[in-house]
């Protein structure tokens, strides 16, 4: 089993930045990929960024260029740094850890974070 934890969250202005983190523990032997997802009020959760652990790295086209994400391998982390945030992106904020880029990529990876709210004023 993995353990996944996000945490960064919090409310910004409109243009600002915010940046979030996920320590995974645990089985983290089998993971090969670790991405954010995100879920707004009433809509389905969906695919923000991931990063493979060979460097293997996706965006949803919504937010290429404004976020980042990267990957500490050695502390088994994932970070997303969110610049030139936007009231769209305000939602729950979920992190996603599992073996294969299909199960990212389908919004199903094998091990989820509890998520953190992300609030971004107009």
């Amino acid at each position: 089993q993995v353990q996944l934890v996000e945490s960064g969250g919090g409310l910004v202005q409109a243009g600002g930045s915010l940046r979030l983190a996920c320590a995974a523990s645990g089985s983290t032997f089998s993971i090969n990929f670790m991405g954010w997802y995100r879920q707004a009020p009433g809509a389905q959760r969906q695919l923000v960024a991931v990063k493979g652990s060979g460097g293997t790295t996706y965006y949803a086209e919504s937010v290429q260029g404004r976020f980042t994400i990267s990957r500490d391998n050695a502390k088994n982390t994932v970070y997303l740094q969110m610049n030139s945030l936007k009231p769209e992106d305000t939602a729950v904020y979920y992190c996603g850890a599992g073996a294969r880029m299909s199960y990212m990529t389908r919004a199903s990876p094998e091990y989820w974070g509890r998520g953190t709210q992300v609030t971004v004023s107009s």
